[in-house]
């Protein structure tokens, strides 16, 4: 079974995918942990977005792996560096290009061709599983995302403003969407859910129904 669940950042789709994989007994594949995990590297090795030529020179010395839901690159998890606002604020920059892009949506494929998934992300039911048994497109409003992303980063220790977060919201959607490789957008196929007045549990039910009604 494929299940692929796209929307913009802070829709809530990693959490959900996550929850609704444990209930299924699936494997639950983190795309966007990925390109947080390539965006690292790439910032750790001085390398900006714009040169080309040293990420294509870099991106086969990139290994990633995930163990036990944790985002492992090169031997090393890095769940928790991925996640700070470091690598959030740039990984849009990264994830627009389209030899990183195709990189990685190949690994994906590859990693469904064997087993059960639902994966997340934001191409998944456009690209990488186009032919998903079942596709949802979460949406939420910039408020909302950003009143959730506020209260990860203050559980991690961050302090930040919620208009900074707007703003950063705002403008990684508009990258997400315009850019010329898989741009953000809802499969034809999917069905769109509205999370902003919702629980977590409501969610995972309303897709859960779906999938059990086939």
């Amino acid at each position: 079974m494929k299940i692929a669940i796209d929307g913009p950042a802070g829709s809530g789709k990693s959490t959900i995918a996550k929850l609704i994989a444990k209930n299924l007994n699936i494997t639950y594949i983190d795309t966007g942990a990925m390109y947080r995990a390539v965006t690292l590297y790439f910032m750790d090795k001085n390398i900006p977005a714009n040169d080309l030529d040293s990420i294509k020179h870099e991106l086969p010395n990139i290994e990633l792996e995930f163990i036990d839901n944790q985002m492992h690159m090169n031997q090393k998890n890095v769940s928790l560096e991925i996640r700070t606002p470091r690598v959030t604020n740039n990984v849009s920059n990264y994830a627009k290009i389209d030899i990183i892009r195709e990189d990685l949506q190949n690994k994906q494929k590859f990693i469904a061709l064997k087993q059960s998934v639902i994966m997340d992300g934001r191409d998944i039911g456009t690209v990488v599983l186009k032919d998903a048994d079942f596709k949802f497109f979460l949406v939420a409003t910039v408020l909302e995302r950003a009143r959730r992303r506020l209260i990860d980063l203050n559980r991690e220790g961050y302090q930040m403003d919620i208009n900074l977060l707007i703003e950063e919201i705002e403008r990684r959607d508009a990258i997400d969407a315009s850019r010329d490789h898989s741009p953000l957008k809802k499969a034809d196929d999917a069905i769109e859910i509205d999370t902003s007045k919702l629980t977590i549990d409501e969610v995972i039910e309303k897709i859960e129904n779906i999938i059990k009604r086939g």
